[in-house]
């Protein structure tokens, strides 16, 4: 037995709106999508998307008490995720991503980590945390 990949799954809004960022700003296509599921690869890395897009907890009130949040899909949840993603050439990657004004921050750089890695830090439309590594 071996384990072979992993997929990020990250939570957004509105698919429709999380895909024109990605296709726009960070050059992912969309390989599929549905409206609260959607699927973007760039190269080898595959991103799945899904619609945190249940709005009723913010009108249970009291009932809260009594009905717990429960669905999963609540609308809080939506840029609370994150994931590292291997690269060939990080320093043209960040340049890219420097111009689409994707970085973390304005001060973030391409850092050697301690352990061996140079990597950056990016964010989604919804603030989902995507760190992109090159091993030294």
């Amino acid at each position: 037995m071996r384990l072979k990949k992993t997929i990020p799954a990250l939570p957004v809004v509105s698919i429709e709106d999380a895909i024109a960022f990605y296709e726009s700003k960070m050059a992912f296509k969309a390989r599929h999508k549905e409206q609260y599921f959607a699927i973007l690869i760039r190269d080898e890395v595959e991103i799945h998307l899904w619609a945190s897009c249940d709005k009723s907890w913010k009108f249970t009130g009291l009932l809260r008490l009594f009905k717990p949040i429960w669905s999963g899909a609540e609308s809080f949840l939506a840029g609370t995720a994150s994931c590292r993603i291997e690269v060939e050439g990080i320093d043209e990657l960040y340049q890219h991503y420097k111009q689409a004004d994707v970085l973390h921050n304005k001060q973030t750089i391409v850092e050697t980590q301690h352990w061996g890695q140079r990597d950056f830090a990016t964010v989604d439309l919804y603030g989902n945390l995507l760190t992109f590594y090159e091993n030294s």
